[in-house]
């Protein structure tokens, strides 16, 4: 199987898109900062049950790091990236530079209300404005038909869906389940920074959430409950907790029982930041 063609500028992607469009092939779209890993492959083999043609963007966002943040460590591997493109079949890889992206004198932001509130903008309040920019100049770039984005980043999915439907942004945003290893921790790329001792605390993160989250649904006090799960992964050998938190589906506002729910978690490791988020039932 050949590789995926390979667009380093806006101009390329687009004489490769305009040969699409002429033959009438849809196409999907998913978005990610390389480093690629089985989560990332099944969101691409998504966007290949759902269209004719297959974009894969792999570009390490500046704007969305804080300067306290990981961006220079943060892993980058296009030779090894461009060999799992082609192991799926994605049909083009984009993988601009900063400068091609965000070029001198570049000074629009993109800005989400709603369900980007509290949760990642406690922590790191400048992280959505910096996806928010990108994506939608990515959607712009590429004007694919629809757009895959794992569950795992749940409130980045979020507030994604609720940029579209305000700028009228015509992508069909799909949500793919999370994909976890054998022991149920949540694939990510910042796992290749955890060493033997901390992947097996890591392992006890999604255990702990699922467990809370059933007692939630049972009748248990959000509230408290939220709270000894933070407890619990501190004793579990996890450094700090930012949040754990039960929100409704989609608009992440407060969970109220007769609706359905996500509990959503951030942790530190070390110095590695791991987010993860399970299922909160309705009670009956």
């Amino acid at each position: 199987m050949s590789g995926p063609h390979i667009s380093r500028t806006i101009a390329d992607l687009r004489t490769e898109l305009k040969g699409w469009r002429q033959q009438g092939l849809s196409v999907a779209m998913v978005p990610t900062m390389g480093a690629l890993h089985e989560g990332h492959l099944s969101l691409m083999r998504e966007a290949l049950s759902r269209a004719d043609r297959c974009i894969v963007s792999i570009f390490v966002n500046p704007t969305q790091f804080a300067p306290t943040e990981d961006l220079d460590k943060y892993p980058r591997q296009l030779e090894h990236d461009i060999e799992r493109l082609r192991e799926v079949g994605v049909h083009l890889a984009f993988t601009p530079s900063p400068d091609e992206v965000y070029p001198k004198g570049f000074a629009t932001k993109i800005i989400v209300g709603g369900p980007s509130a509290g949760l990642e903008t406690d922590f790191r309040p400048h992280f959505f404005e910096g996806v928010a920019t990108v994506v939608t100049k990515l959607f712009q770039q590429a004007t694919p038909d629809c757009a895959v984005f794992g569950e795992k980043d749940y409130q980045q999915l979020c507030v994604v869906r609720q940029m579209c439907r305000d700028l009228d942004i015509p992508v069909e945003i799909v949500g793919a389940p999370t994909v976890r290893d054998e022991h149920g921790l949540a694939m990510s790329s910042r796992n290749a920074y955890l060493d033997e001792a901390q992947l097996a605390i890591a392992r006890r993160l999604n255990v702990i959430l699922r467990g809370a989250s059933a007692a939630i649904s049972g009748g248990a006090d959000p509230a408290a409950e939220t709270a000894s799960a933070s407890l619990a992964l501190l004793d579990a050998g996890f450094k700090t907790i930012d949040y754990v938190a039960a929100r409704e589906c989609g608009s992440l506002g407060p969970w109220r029982p007769e609706t359905e729910g996500r509990l959503l978690a951030a942790a530190w490791l070390g110095s590695t930041r791991l987010i993860d988020n399970v299922e909160i039932a309705a009670r009956s």
